[in-house]
């Protein structure tokens, strides 16, 4: 079992940036590949970008390519997404999920645990 904390959400203003924390526990960090996805209401889940075990390989939704950045810290068991210039459409409920399998993946049905989500409101 792993449990998955969201923090760092907020309201900010178009152009602004965040910062989302999600702090894991239960098992070994390192052994998942750790993506970050949103629904916005009405919509459903999409993804956002993800990051593997290492950290070595991140991938991203072009939607968010070149403004957002996922890093994670295995020694604090802890992934991050640095969203940068932030606009309206960003608007969302953001989780963060764990996914246990070698290859990595962008659709949700393939991650194994999630967490609560985290509201992140872009004013215009």
């Amino acid at each position: 079992q792993v449990v998955l904390v969201e923090s760092g959400g907020g309201l900010v203003q178009a152009g602004d940036s965040l910062r989302l924390s999600c702090a894991a526990s239960g098992r070994t960090f390192s052994s998942f590949n750790m993506g970050w996805f949103r629904q916005a209401p009405g919509k459903e889940r999409e993804f956002v970008g993800v990051i593997s075990r290492s950290g070595g390989s991140t991938y991203y939704a072009d939607s968010v390519k070149g403004r957002f950045t996922i890093s994670r810290d295995n020694a604090k068991n802890t992934v991050y997404l640095q969203m940068n210039s932030l606009k309206p459409e960003d608007t969302a409920v953001y989780y963060c999920a764990a996914d246990l399998s070698t290859a990595i993946y962008t659709t949700p049905p393939r991650y194994d645990y999630w967490g609560q989500g985290t509201q992140v409101t872009v004013s215009s």
